[in-house]
C-alpha cells in the first residue's frame, strides 16, 4: 500500500540514539552506527521521532510500504521484554544518575548514564547490598561501559581521562577500581573474540572529537590480547591527535608486570 512512513538520511545520522526510545513501536534501532527501520510495519508513519533527532536526519516520506500492524509491534514488545512507555529502568544507580541518554544498542530500557555524586551511589549500593563500611567502593562513574555499547559523543567522554581494558582485566586485577579506573572514564572489550576493525573507528572517533586528556589501556599478558593496543595506538594514528597513551599489562594471577608510555606520535 502506499502510505506515509519514516526514513532515514545516513549521511546525516551520527548514530546517538535519541530518536530510539521516541518510537513507541520500536520501528528504529541503531544498526552498524546508524538509525534503522527495522520494518515498515512497526512504523505508523506519525513522526514521533521527528523532533528528536538532533541532526535532522528523520523524515516522513510517501511509498510503497507493509501495512502497520499493531499486533506484530506487541509481539515485538513482549517478546523483547520491553517496557511499554520505553522509559529508562530504575535502579539503585539510576536513580542517582544526573544525565542519561539512551543507549547505542537501541535497548529502550537501559540509559547512557553519568553518576555525578559518586560518594551517594557507593552508599546507596552498599546499603542495598548489606556491605560494611570497612569495604571498598566502586569507583565507576558512568554506565554502560562495553566499548561496543558507549556512543562515541556520550557525556563522559569529554575532557575525560580515558580506561580502556581488555574485559578480563577488572577481573583479574584486586585493584582495579582503585589503582587504575579511579578518575578515569572506562571502555571494555576482547580483542580476541569481537570486531577490531569496529573497535578502532569507535575509539577514533572518540579521540577526535572528546579532547581526551591521556588514554590508559589496559590487557592481560597472554598474546591475543595486544590486540586492544593495537586499536587504541591505530585510533589515535587516524584521529592524527597528539594524546598520551600508557599501556598496562596484566598478570593472569593479577599483578601489573609493565606500565609504560607508548611514544607519543607528532601531528602533522
Amino acid at each position: 500500500m502506499i502510505r506515509e512512513i519514516v526514513t532515514i538520511d545516513e549521511e546525516l545520522c551520527d548514530g546517538c540514539g535519541v530518536c530510539i526510545p521516541a518510537c513507541h513501536e520500536g520501528a528504529l534501532q541503531i544498526v552498524n552506527g546508524k538509525a534503522r527501520l527495522v520494518s515498515d510495519r512497526y512504523c505508523d508513519g506519525l513522526g514521533a521521532c521527528l523532533g528528536h533527532c538532533p541532526r535532522g536526519a528523520i523524515k516522513i516520506e510517501r511509498r510503497e510500504a507493509e501495512a502497520f500492524d499493531e499486533a506484530a509491534v506487541a509481539a515485538q514488545a513482549s517478546s523483547a521484554g520491553a517496557p511499554s512507555d520505553h522509559e529508562c529502568s530504575s535502579s539503585t544507580l539510576a536513580t542517582a544518575d544526573a544525565e542519561a541518554q539512551p543507549l547505542e544498542c537501541g535497548c529502550p530500557g537501559s540509559c547512557v548514564t553519568t553518576f555525578r555524586d559518586r560518594t551517594g551511589i557507593a552508599d546507596a549500593v552498599a546499603a542495598d547490598c548489606g556491605s560494611s563500611h570497612g569495604e571498598r567502593r566502586s569507583e565507576l562513574t558512568h554506565w554502560p561501559v562495553q566499548l561496543r555499547l558507549v556512543p562515541p559523543n556520550a557525556p563522559f567522554l569529554r575532557r575525560a581521562r580515558l580506561m580502556v581494558a581488555a574485559d578480563c582485566v577488572p577481573v583479574a586485577c584486586p585493584d582495579f577500581h582503585a589503582k587504575f579506573l579511579r578518575g578515569r572514564a572506562v571502555v571494555i572489550g576482547c580483542p580476541k573474540f569481537d570486531d577490531l576493525e569496529s573497535y578502532v573507528e569507535k575509539l577514533t572517533e572518540m579521540i577526535r572529537t572528546n579532547g581526551l586528556r591521556e588514554i590508559v589501556v589496559a590487557r592481560m599478558e597472554v598474546p591475543c590480547c595486544t590486540g586492544i593496543v593495537y586499536a587504541v595506538e591505530e585510533a589515535r594514528r587516524r584521529a592524527d591527535v597528539e594524546i598520551q597513551i600508557t599501556e598496562v599489562v596484566i598478570g593472569t594471577r593479577g599483578e601489573v608486570l609493565v606500565e609504560r608510555n607508548l611514544p607519543v606520535q607528532a601531528v602533522a
